[in-house]
């Protein structure tokens, strides 16, 4: 396929889950495309995956320094670039009486901070015409237990996301978000969960969502791409893939 051929895009947080899955369908469109992960197995995978035709970098979100070394990457491997994917997204979750400083300050420094001055540093960088795309979660619109920060980190992200639609109208990008309900990834978007919890959590989500799946990483990385690619009169706006959970759709009864 060349649906992509001749873009070049940056995918922070690529190398597994749904940041990879958006990483392969450009990659199988004939972009060029740099995808950053900070797990070393996972690096590793991704790079075997993708072969030569990505560039896979190891960054941490969370680190001043390594965001500003990734802009001279990004500029040394690309130049230009016509899309930026900020995926990069940690979930710690506690009752609000348990949250410690230390989880607060870490998702907040990986899920909001990082995107923002990430967002910053590789913007000089954005092509007109180009686009910027969030993935924020249904969980900024909905008052789940246990997901206070987590919820907080994302809702900031949106804010972000609007605010610099209407900053970099003028240049000709476009900034638009995507919304996950609950995904089929490897953590299942949450750190440090026993194979029970993994399951129970499962199920939960299959329960509470109206279509009673969850959705695919692919399907995420399809609606993000339609929003970087092919929404070219669409900025400002967020996009669910959640399968009716954050419309609040009556779930079916059995």
């Amino acid at each position: 396929m060349t649906t992509y051929a001749g873009k070049k895009a940056v995918v922070i947080g690529g190398t597994m889950g749904m940041g990879l899955a958006i990483g392969k369908r450009l990659v199988e469109g004939g972009a060029e495309v740099l995808l950053t992960g900070r797990n070393p197995q996972n690096l590793q995978d991704a790079r075997t995956e993708l072969g030569s035709s990505a560039h896979v970098v190891s960054s941490d979100v969370a680190d001043m320094a390594a965001i500003a070394a990734l802009g001279d990457t990004v500029r040394e491997k690309l130049g230009r670039i016509d899309h930026l994917f900020v995926n990069a997204g940690i979930s710690e979750l506690a009752p609000v009486a348990q949250v410690t400083e230390e989880s607060y300050d870490k998702q907040f420094a990986v899920n909001t901070k990082g995107a923002f001055f990430t967002v910053q540093r590789l913007l000089p960088l954005i092509a007109e015409g180009g686009s910027i795309v969030f993935t924020t979660s249904v969980a900024d619109i909905m008052g789940y237990p246990g997901m206070a920060v987590y919820s907080g980190t994302k809702s900031a992200l949106w804010s972000f996301a609007q605010v610099l639609a209407s900053e970099l109208v003028g240049q000709g990008i476009r900034v638009n978000a995507v919304s996950p309900g609950f995904i089929d990834t490897p953590s299942g978007g949450v750190q440090g969960l026993s194979p029970e919890e993994f399951e129970a959590m499962q199920q939960i989500g299959d329960a509470v969502t109206p279509m009673r799946r969850h959705g695919s990483a692919d399907e995420v990385a399809r609606a993000a791409l339609f929003l970087a690619v092919d929404a070219t009169f669409t900025t400002g706006e967020k996009l669910h893939v959640d399968g009716g959970l954050g419309q609040h759709v009556a779930v079916p009864q059995d």
